[in-house]
């Protein structure tokens, strides 16, 4: 039994001391982790770090080994004190109590723990008088919260007091600048967003701007300008110095542009001479007209233009010598009229003066007294035509006939061989002009004419009717057009008579003059144009003509 209770001791005691080794090192541990750690000890943590219940104590075999004593150590936080004898609390008031195995024993604060001393063991024969108190669980829980108590008054409140003062005020020095650097984060990322934008506004800007200006300097400086310079382009100039005149003369605005869209489009060919160019011209329209040769000597410049379109009328002419058609105003006037033009083509002593000057052209002029409106009708030839300020009426009908007389060099010497003379040409022209939309028409047409001339029938074109109705050029229905007076009294009336009319009905173009000239030769006798599409219907008999005339001009009056 002595033995038994002498083991028993000393398993306690070796136990107690390993107990007070080990919350001796926790609490170096925690002492010397309290400066680094930003976070405060807990009594839980004291509770998790020693959970006795996983330590198995040895059983202590009694005396007569019958019984089998086994003790379970509680957790920490239910650790109880013991006590051997009421005398022992007495006797030590200073120190603190704990209980390991059901007994009181005496420990230092955990404050100031020091090393474990060897117990004595009581001697057997003491045994007796020693009073062993085994608690319930009730006196268990009772002392683990007076206990907890104490633990927390001797470290919890050191380690949440002073340390977590430390860590608040590290943590808001952290926040702080966390909260400083991402606010300069923000600033530098506006910063550098906002001279993206600008550098790219400014790409942009810049851009624009170019395209604009480059575009700019290829239209006319004046839309409005009617009036022209003069200027000079001496021999063997570059493209540039050619630009740099036109651009000191006002005429364009920028020289390097000139120079660059010259060679853009293979405008390499300019010549010398001198010009007469307008502020109205675009880059391209001078460029086309720097190719052309220029004069030896200063021409006086322009004032405007006139133009005279193909198949017009004198009358007509004398409505376009009016309008100058240099500017894109409809309302820009010329200085010439339209009473003055008509007196003076119809001025006999003009006429015989242009009979002497173009003898070729006017060799077989209509007589005054052949039944022809106007004797220089059809001579003037279509085309545009420049004026200065001291461009006379005189001159300005002379250039038109000029003209003409050009367009006929090449015709004159083999007219005798094809039967033909100049004013049956531009009799014969003027009809061809009106009736035929095409160059191909145009000669099968006028070798439906040769045919019918030829076998002795009239030529029967609503044309020469309408110009001796003088409507011939003004808007007219289908339904006029059908009924024209085919029986009217006049040498016009190609119906009733056969042959060519006196003289031309109107200016004929080169292609109308050329296509009578040389003619497809054709059994054609008729031929009829669809009101609507234009397209021209040949016919050898008369059966067929008046089918084609039912199906395509009957029919579509009503429509």
């Amino acid at each position: 039994m002595a033995d038994n209770v002498e083991n028993k001791d000393t398993q306690e005691s070796s136990f107690r001391d390993q107990i007070l080794r080990d919350l001796e090192q926790l609490k170096q541990e925690r002492l010397a982790q309290q400066p680094a750690e930003e976070t405060s000890v807990s009594v839980d943590d004291l509770r998790r770090r020693f959970d006795v219940n996983q330590v198995e104590v040895t059983p202590v075999e009694e005396a007569d080994s019958s019984i089998e004593v086994t003790q379970e150590i509680p957790l920490v936080d239910q650790v109880t004190e013991t006590i051997s004898t009421e005398e022992v609390v007495e006797d030590a008031p200073a120190k603190e109590t704990q209980m390991l195995d059901g007994v009181f024993v005496e420990t230092q604060p955990l404050n100031e723990v020091p090393q474990p001393e060897e117990t004595p063991l009581a001697p057997v024969e003491d045994l007796d008088a020693t009073v062993v108190h085994h608690f319930s669980m009730e006196e268990h829980k009772e002392l683990l919260a007076e206990h907890t108590n104490t633990l927390e008054e001797t470290i919890v409140p050191t380690v949440t007091e002073e340390e977590n003062k430390s860590t608040r005020k590290h943590t808001r020095s952290r926040a702080s600048v966390n909260h400083h650097r991402k606010k300069r984060e923000k600033t530098a990322t506006r910063i550098v967003m906002t001279v993206i934008a600008v550098v790219l506004l400014a790409v942009a800007v810049t851009g624009v701007t170019g395209y604009t200006y480059v575009k700019s300097s290829l239209e006319p400086i004046n839309t409005k300008a009617t009036k022209t310079l003069q200027v000079e382009i001496p021999e063997g100039s570059t493209t540039l110095e050619i630009g740099k005149i036109l651009e000191k003369k006002h005429l364009i605005k920028n020289a390097t542009i000139f120079n660059y869209y010259a060679k853009l489009k293979s405008y390499n060919n300019f010549q010398s001479g001198y010009y007469n160019l307008s502020q109205s011209m675009s880059v391209d329209e001078l460029s086309k007209a720097l190719q052309e040769s220029g004069t030896a000597a200063p021409q006086e410049p322009i004032a405007g233009k006139i133009l005279i379109v193909e198949g017009s009328t004198i009358k007509q002419i004398a409505q376009a010598i009016t309008d100058n058609v240099n500017t894109k105003q409809k309302d820009d006037k010329t200085k010439f009229s339209s009473d003055e033009f008509l007196k003076l083509v119809a001025d006999e002593a003009f006429i015989n003066k242009m009979v002497a000057a173009y003898p070729k052209l006017f060799a077989n002029l209509p007589a005054a007294d052949s039944g022809v409106i106007y004797r220089l009708e059809g001579y003037l030839f279509p085309a545009t035509y420049e004026y200065s300020d001291s461009t006379t009426m005189e001159q300005l009908v002379e250039k038109m006939i000029v003209a003409m007389d050009e367009r006929l060099q090449p015709y004159y010497d083999q007219l005798t061989a094809k039967g033909l003379d100049v004013n049956s040409l531009l009799t014969m022209a003027s009809l061809v002009e009106k009736e035929g939309s095409t160059d191909e028409d145009r000669r099968t047409i006028a070798g439906v004419f040769y045919n019918r001339i030829n076998a002795g029938m009239p030529l029967q074109s609503n044309i020469a009717i309408l110009y001796a109705m003088g409507k011939l050029g003004e808007k007219t229905t289908l339904a006029e057009d059908a009924a024209v007076d085919t029986s009217i009294d006049s040498p016009y009336n190609i119906y009733a008579n056969t042959g060519l009319m006196p003289g031309p009905v109107d200016s004929p173009s080169q292609a109308a003059i050329e296509a009578t000239f040389n003619p497809n030769k054709t059994n054609n006798y008729y031929f009829v144009a669809d009101v609507k599409t234009g397209t021209v219907y040949y016919s050898e008999t008369l059966e067929q003509h008046e089918q084609n005339v039912a199906t395509y001009v009957n029919s579509q009056i009503g429509n």
